[in-house]
Formats: C-alpha cells, sequence, structure tokens
C-alpha cells in the first residue's frame, strides 16, 4: 500500500470514527507526524492535499520548514519544547502543542511582533495524564495557572489543551479525563475548546471524547527509515 492509499485508509477510519459518534469529521484536523522521514515525503504529502504536518524534534522540523517553505504548510510542533529553543521554533511553528510550564510561556512572549500584523501561534497546553512527574505535560492541578499565563501573552493564541495517552490505562479512560480538563480551561477561555488527543493507535477513542486535532504518523507515513 503506497502512501497515498494509506492516507486515504485513515481519512476514511476518522471519517466511520465520527460518524459512529454522530460528529462531523470536517470538525477534525489530522496532523500527519513525519519525523525521522525526509522532506520529500512531506512534499508528497503535500501534493496530496495535506496541509497539517507534525514533527517532535526541532532540529529536523526547523530543516524541513525551511526546505519546504514555498509549501505554505502549517507545522505543528507537538514534541518537548527546551526553552533555549522556543524562539527558534516560533519563526516556523503555527502551533505547539506542548506547553507545560511558565518558563516556556516566558521564552515565547516576544516571538511574534502581533503589532506588526504577525500571526499568534496556537498554544495547546499539554497535561500530564499519569502520576510520573518525568512525563511531559502540566500537572492538572496547574492547569488554571498556566492558561492564565497564556492568556495574558499576546503570541500565544490559547486554542486548548493536549495529551498523550499512557500505556498503562485504557486510552477511553484517559481521554475521558482529558475532556473534562478541557471544560476545566473552557470555564476560563471559552474559546480554547480544542484539544489534541489520538494518535494511530487510540485515534477513534480520542474521537468519541470530543478531540478536534489527531497527531497519526506511521499509519500514513509507513515505517521509519532504517538510518531514522
Amino acid at each position: 500500500m503506497g502512501l497515498r492509499e494509506r492516507l486515504l485508509a485513515v481519512q476514511g477510519d476518522i471519517a466511520a470514527a465520527c460518524t459512529a459518534v454522530a460528529r462531523e469529521p470536517e470538525d477534525v484536523t489530522l496532523i500527519v507526524v513525519t519525523k525521522f522521514h525526509p522532506a520529500s515525503l512531506v512534499q508528497e504529502l503535500a501534493g496530496l492535499g495535506v496541509r497539517d504536518v507534525g514533527e517532535n524534534r526541532h532540529q529536523e522540523a526547523q530543516a524541513k520548514a525551511e526546505a519546504l517553505a514555498a509549501l505554505d504548510l502549517n507545522w505543528h510542533f507537538i514534541g518537548q519544547l527546551q526553552t533555549k529553543k522556543a524562539r527558534q521554533a516560533a519563526r516556523y511553528a503555527s502551533a505547539i502543542h506542548s506547553i507545560d510550564r511558565e518558563r516556556l510561556i516566558d521564552a515565547l512572549a516576544d516571538s511574534r511582533d502581533i503589532a506588526a500584523g504577525e500571526r499568534p501561534i496556537d498554544a495547546f497546553l499539554q497535561i500530564n495524564l499519569t502520576d510520573d512527574p518525568g512525563r511531559g505535560g502540566v500537572v492538572p492541578a496547574d492547569l488554571e495557572s498556566l492558561a492564565e499565563k497564556a492568556l495574558q501573552t499576546p503570541s500565544l493564541r490559547l486554542r486548548g489543551v493536549m495529551a498523550v495517552a499512557p500505556l498503562e490505562e485504557p486510552a477511553a479512560a484517559s481521554f475521558a479525563r482529558l475532556a473534562s480538563y478541557s471544560e476545566r480551561l473552557r470555564a476560563l477561555a471559552p474559546d480554547a475548546s480544542a484539544i489534541s488527543a489520538g494518535m494511530t493507535h487510540d485515534f477513534a477513542e480520542a474521537i468519541a471524547a470530543g478531540a478536534t486535532h489527531l497527531r497519526i504518523g506511521s499509519a500514513i507515513t509507513g515505517n521509519r527509515p532504517e538510518h531514522g
């Protein structure tokens, strides 16, 4: 099965998952995660109509974004972002899905010249759904304070929440908790209704829980190149 066929198959599965829970497929954004794959694959995806691309390593994302600047893609940064790399990531990322600490927001605070008409970065607050402090994401108790900080930062447009479902519990249970955190955020910021959740193995459960942005890689891109 080639790239086009895999993309169509996943799009069909997304549509079916939406139909099963009375949602419209148009309300779900598919972000194709292309980590470890060459820029040529991203170019091929763009030729198939893909506009939203996800990367989780800054150097790789930066190189691809520069090489493919003419394609006018939406680059979503979905990995853990070092504070010292934040300003560089802001140059190419239209969205950052892994904002989990105030220092990172401080680093992004003047990364866009809003007064000059530059578009703010779409900001998703990553929530840690585990008890392991070593995992990425803000602890749920600190969600509101982090949101307040983001709302006070003109270079960011707070879009919603993001999480990775831990493998040690059913995805549906994880995403149900994420949906409750989304409700808490909307109480503070009604427009921040987006939910970034769901990957290749659990996107149907994410859709059922209200996910608006899916981050799907290998089901579309195929296996990583051996040198990756």
